[in-house]
């Protein structure tokens, strides 16, 4: 804008008038040059109508002047006056904005993408304690900063991290029958490891095909979690995988708890119980959280790692191999569980809170008398090594190297 013909202050009034709701101005200021031009222009009127020499009335008609050419608010002006004042000449400020100090680094962050990458991004605080082990015990130096992470930074990092977020990878109901096999009870474990939650999930039909079935064993007191997979859930293929699945637990099985299935509530599963001294109960009617343990673990294991596509039956024994080779591991000795802890209001209402997250072998090994309930020929050494022989994340990536393989030959 060239105004140089403007020098007093009554012109200055008049133009304002003039131009008073009817003339609009816009000027460019993106970018360090433009901005800088009009921090100039600002600079030279000030002083061309000697604004620290005039009243103040002629004062405040230069502001308006100076914020009607700008379109500036009447407060930038002023900081900017003020500036001028102190260091005699306007200048844009390259320097950024006040913040927090950034704490944690990209090589942090790096660290909490492979552990989610390799684990299926679980949830935080299980995340947290796997960090951790990396640290403590396995004495990885470069997990000692992000172990330390808040649960809460932790999905802040998920979220706002743009290193993170492109880094990172991102059930029918039973019939009720009547049997007369099986306690209908809840049962009470005492606080000892060896009684089990059983459930079945199905891995869909495809062309009026089934597919596999996963078989799915869950300890009620650390959580140890057996899979396996079978072709069909007849007494035919059933029976010699339940016989597999209770032999790769290392402590004694005292109870096996299911729902109302056929698969499980029938004479053969019956036999085969008995004759182990196992005690069979199945869940009672409209008590859903009977068997609410091994349900949430169908959801967060099976369907995390195996999806929701048909898979067909003759792929079972290599699934199989996958659970008992790799999951087995990883799910025991490698992938934190949350373990609850019951509190009661002012109201005499129970509710859990999730306060603890352990490796299910680290609940195993906190038992004042988990030797005790070893199987005969399994001991805590034994279990150790196989415990300490990788850490979490190396254990996870091997697992999920496997599983990109059976996928592959699954699709093939």
């Amino acid at each position: 804008m060239n105004d140089a013909d403007m020098v007093s202050i009554a012109q200055l009034e008049a133009f304002l008038k003039g131009v008073d709701g009817a003339i609009t101005f816009s000027p460019d200021t993106k970018g360090y040059a433009n901005k800088q031009k009009m921090y100039d222009w600002i600079g030279l009127a000030m002083s061309r109508f000697a604004y620290w020499r005039v009243s103040k009335k002629e004062r405040g008609i230069i502001l308006s002047y100076i914020q009607k050419v700008t379109g500036l608010s009447r407060i930038q002006i002023k900081r900017l006056v003020r500036r001028k004042k102190s260091l005699g000449r306007l200048r844009v400020k390259t320097e950024g904005r006040n913040s927090f100090p950034i704490w944690y680094a990209p090589a942090d962050i790096a660290l909490l993408v492979e552990t989610d990458n390799a684990h299926g991004r679980i949830s935080g605080n299980a995340t947290k304690r796997i960090m951790e082990r990396e640290y403590q015990v396995f004495k990885k130096l470069e997990y000692e900063r992000i172990s330390c992470v808040s649960v809460s930074h932790l999905y802040n990092i998920r979220s706002t991290s743009r290193q993170y977020q492109s880094h990172s990878l991102h059930v029918a109901k039973t019939k009720a029958v009547q049997r007369d096999i099986g306690i209908r009870k809840k049962p009470n474990a005492y606080g000892k490891p060896g009684y089990l939650r059983v459930d079945t999930v199905h891995q869909g039909d495809l062309d009026k095909e089934k597919g596999v079935y996963h078989i799915n064993l869950v300890d009620e007191v650390t959580q140890w979690e057996i899979i396996g997979c079978v072709r069909g859930i007849s007494e035919q293929f059933l029976a010699p995988l339940l016989i597999e699945l209770l032999e790769r637990f290392p402590f004694v099985i005292l109870g096996f708890h299911s729902d109302n299935g056929g698969e499980y509530i029938n004479q053969i599963v019956a036999r085969l119980l008995n004759k182990l001294m196992i005690e069979q109960t199945k869940s009672r009617s409209r008590r859903t959280n009977d068997n609410a343990l091994v349900e949430g673990k169908n959801g967060s294991r099976i369907r995390k790692y195996m999806g929701y596509i048909h898979i067909p039956r003759h792929h079972a024994q290599v699934i199989n191999q996958f659970y008992r080779d790799h999951m087995d591991v990883y799910l025991n000795y490698h992938r934190p569980c949350g373990f609850a802890t019951e509190k009661i209001d002012e109201k005499g209402k129970i509710k859990k809170v999730y306060d603890l997250y352990r490796i299910p072998y680290e609940a195993l090994r906190s038992h004042l008398n988990a030797s005790e309930f070893l199987k005969e020929g399994v001991s805590l050494e034994i279990l150790d090594k196989i415990a300490y022989q990788k850490s979490d994340n190396e254990c996870a990536a091997l697992m999920q190297k496997a599983k990109i393989k059976l996928f592959k030959n699954i699709m093939r």
